[in-house]
């Protein structure tokens, strides 16, 4: 049993005072990847600082040499496929190949509207993603691309010279239901679950857990029905909305616990907040990063 352990890091601080020292702490503690969200606010952040994620995980790949980029999620809130895909090939470019690219199909906070839009049903919000991410795989690894589609268009879109990884840079799709699941199948290189969100305020651990393992089920039957095999799929569990909440970050004990738990039910990496004061994310900084640096060898 083991576990590839990486961070999120929230674009809260400036780069020149604490930001780009978290990214470079997390290359120096051995973490696997460290992501960050893309949004353009974000729930009790909104009102306070909150940078741009593909600006920051450049700066980071300027900063970091092994470390892993990535975002968790990018989604069709603010994004189009064809302006997504040139930076994405830049961002790959300048990291060395070092870039993930978390997707799904966002959802009704703050992003949903700020561009004048009203926000999308939960159908239209499929139907676009459904389309988004065809269209994102075609123009990262194709050197010209037409498709006019229901939502997105692309006239002669050019990426040359391409993703330094090769075919492309991975996706790690989030999804739950079955057309996300389906894409994943398809187009994913990685799918991502935070559990199940009706189990967050009333339900259990146990409970918990084990919607998760439905989870992976399904996605399972949905490679199954693509040909693939889902083992070839990293799962990647985003922590900090499921009944546990901070309490896997209180003692190198409790996270070992944690993290076996869900390394049996399939996860095969775990995402950690890094701490941040004063927020639904607070957590002692030294007992975080003596989890990072020991956990993993109690969980091989």
């Amino acid at each position: 049993m083991s576990v590839r352990l990486s961070t999120v890091i929230l674009p809260v601080d400036r780069w020149q005072e604490g930001g780009g020292t978290k990214w470079r702490r997390a290359e120096e503690l051995g973490l696997h990847a460290a992501y960050t969200y893309d949004h353009l606010s974000w729930r009790t952040f909104r009102d306070g600082p909150w940078f741009g994620a593909l600006p920051t995980l450049t700066a980071a790949a300027t900063a970091t040499s092994r470390l892993r980029l990535g975002t968790l999620v990018t989604s069709p809130n603010f994004r189009h496929p064809v302006t997504l895909a040139k930076e994405l090939i830049s961002l790959d470019d300048i990291s060395g190949g070092r870039v993930t690219l978390g997707i799904g199909a966002g959802g009704n906070g703050f992003d949903a509207t700020a561009l004048g839009q009203e926000a999308w049903t939960p159908r239209e919000r499929a139907d676009r993603f459904g389309e988004f991410v065809p269209l994102l795989d075609r123009l990262l690894t194709e050197g010209a691309v037409t498709h006019r589609g229901t939502h997105y268009s692309a006239v002669e879109a050019r990426n040359l010279p391409g993703c330094v990884q090769r075919p492309r840079l991975p996706f790690a799709v989030a999804a739950t239901g079955p057309r996300g699941l389906a894409l994943a199948a398809r187009y994913g290189q990685g799918w991502v679950t935070t559990g199940d969100p009706k189990l967050f305020e009333e339900g259990t651990p146990e409970q918990s857990l084990e919607a998760i393992r439905g989870q992976i089920g399904r996605l399972g039957r949905a490679c199954a029905e693509v040909g693939r095999d889902v083992a070839g799929l990293d799962k990647v569990l985003l922590t900090g909305f499921t009944p546990d909440r901070g309490r896997p970050l209180e003692s190198v004990d409790a996270f070992v616990d944690f993290a076996a738990r869900h390394l049996e039910a399939g996860i095969t990496e775990i995402v950690l907040h890094w701490p941040i004061a004063d927020s639904d994310f607070a957590a002692d900084q030294a007992v975080f990063e003596k989890i990072v640096t020991e956990a993993p060898a109690q969980l091989r």
